[in-house]
Order: C-alpha cells, then sequence, then structure tokens
C-alpha cells in the first residue's frame, strides 16, 4: 500500500455498499489507499470478494459481504460483523444502485419497484443502521453517491431520477438530525460515469462520443469538459467529504459531472 493520504481516513474502518465493480469498487480503492479498513458489501458475492481480494492483495483489511440492501435485517447483520472484525464503523458510502430506464407510460410496477427498493430504501436501511451505531460514539460520516438525474429532469429516466432525488434529500435530512452530535452527512451526484451501468444506455461504438455532444431531441446537454468521468474521479470527491479536510461540511451535494447540468 502507497502511505496514507487525507488526514481523517487512516486507521478508519469503512463500509462501502454496492462496492462489487465501478464506482463503489473505486471508493474502496481509495479508502483503503488512504488507510482505511473497508467492508465491501455487494449482491454479487463473487464481485464482492473479487474487490475484497484486492485491496487485501496491496496489504488493506477488508471483508466481502454478499449482501442486497434491500434486505435490512442482513444489512444490520454485516454491519455487526464489521464492527466485531474491524472495529467500529467510522464512514459508510452509499453507492449501490439500479437503472431501469424507460419511458414512464411503459414503465412496469416491478422496474419502478426495484429501483426504489434499492435506490431509496436500500439508503434509508444502510445509514439507518450506520447511523445508530454512529450516535453513541459521536462522530462518523455517511455519504450517499446518487447522480445529477436528481436535480435536472432526463427523458426515460423518470424512475432513477426521483429515487435518486429520494435518496439525497434523505441524506440531507439524516445530516441535519445528526449534526448536533458530530456526525456529517453528504451528497456526491455524479454524471456519466463510465461504468457498465453507463455502456448500457449506449446504443453504439459511439456512445461516448454521443454522450459528451448531448442530444438535443431529448433536452439533454452535452457534457462542457469534454470527457465522461472515471469512477476514480467520484471516488476522489467522496474522499474529501468524508476526510478532516471537509470536518466543516456537511448536508452538501457536490455535483461530479464535468459541467452536465449547467448546475442548474
Amino acid at each position: 500500500m502507497t502511505a496514507p493520504g487525507r488526514p481523517g481516513i487512516d486507521g478508519t474502518v469503512a463500509l462501502v455498499t454496492g462496492a462489487g465493480r465501478g464506482i463503489g469498487a473505486a471508493v474502496a480503492s481509495a479508502l483503503a489507499r488512504d488507510g482505511a479498513s473497508v467492508a465491501v458489501l455487494d449482491a454479487d458475492a463473487s464481485a464482492a470478494e473479487d474487490t475484497s481480494a484486492a485491496l487485501r492483495a496491496v496489504g488493506a483489511r477488508s471483508l466481502p459481504y454478499a449482501v442486497d440492501v434491500r434486505d435490512r435485517t442482513a444489512v444490520d447483520g454485516a454491519m455487526t460483523d464489521l464492527e466485531r472484525r474491524l472495529g467500529p464503523l467510522d464512514t459508510l458510502v452509499n453507492v449501490a444502485g439500479v437503472l431501469r430506464p424507460g419511458p414512464v407510460a411503459g414503465l412496469s410496477d416491478e422496474d419502478w419497484d426495484l429501483t426504489f427498493a434499492v435506490n431509496a430504501t436500500g439508503v434509508f436501511a444502510a445509514s439507518r443502521a450506520a447511523a445508530r451505531r454512529m450516535l453513541p460514539r459521536r462522530r462518523g460520516s455517511i455519504v450517499t453517491v446518487g447522480s445529477n438525474a436528481a436535480g435536472v429532469p432526463r427523458v426515460n429516466m423518470a424512475a432513477y431520477a426521483a429515487s435518486k432525488a429520494a435518496a439525497a434529500q434523505f441524506t440531507k435530512c439524516l445530516g441535519l438530525e445528526l449534526a448536533p452530535h458530530g456526525i456529517r452527512c453528504n451528497v456526491v451526484s455524479p454524471g456519466s460515469t463510465l461504468t457498465d451501468m453507463q455502456r448500457s444506455l449506449w446504443a453504439g461504438p459511439d456512445g461516448a462520443d454521443a454522450v459528451i455532444a448531448g442530444d438535443p431531441g431529448t433536452y439533454r446537454v452535452g457534457i462542457p469538459l469534454g470527457r465522461i468521468a472515471d469512477p476514480a474521479d467520484v471516488a476522489e470527491a467522496v474522499l474529501f467529504l468524508v476526510s478532516d479536510a471537509a470536518r466543516h461540511i456537511t448536508m452538501h451535494d457536490l455535483y461530479v459531472d464535468g459541467g452536465a447540468t449547467l448546475r442548474a
């Protein structure tokens, strides 16, 4: 492992949901790089083990948990186990998410229910379990990775955007409740990021170029910085917010989208 980085991360214990791949895996790796012990939680057991094994291979303390964030009992059980084996939980990063695009008129009940169960209720379940443990210690940090779609309407993404808006507002309300106890809660809202979820939206080999250029037909501007984010770009924003460098920041929503929303 490299030398510890940001103050306030080295020696802490963190849990990252949805850490089997993409942004979640990048966040877990960045936390471990800066000296945190990291519990890797993902519904995909093999993905959770792969991420955790990669962290252990570079000298980090890490445990995998094959848990679906929709299972509140399992989420709570994972936190109990990780605290017994790694130590008191200092940091929770909510990354687990699903995307079921489509027009509202054609959206199934199952797609709507699944989207909210993972993207909103999953954030509630993990955050509540973490808050219950952090409150007596009067310390901790919770970051929810949302989406810039929470603040700007998107064609064919009503369920996703609404669920991310719910998760963001929930996190801010939680931050207001926990602030008197020294616990900070923030949101990181990525735009288009180079993940499997993003690639699933592309119509062809020029998908990345199309995202950067924008699409007037769907009322979507392009990306002013001229590039799609890498998961590491989002991870670095998360690390800033959980570090001591952000000790006076709470209930904040940090957009990491290359200017795509024009911060509307």
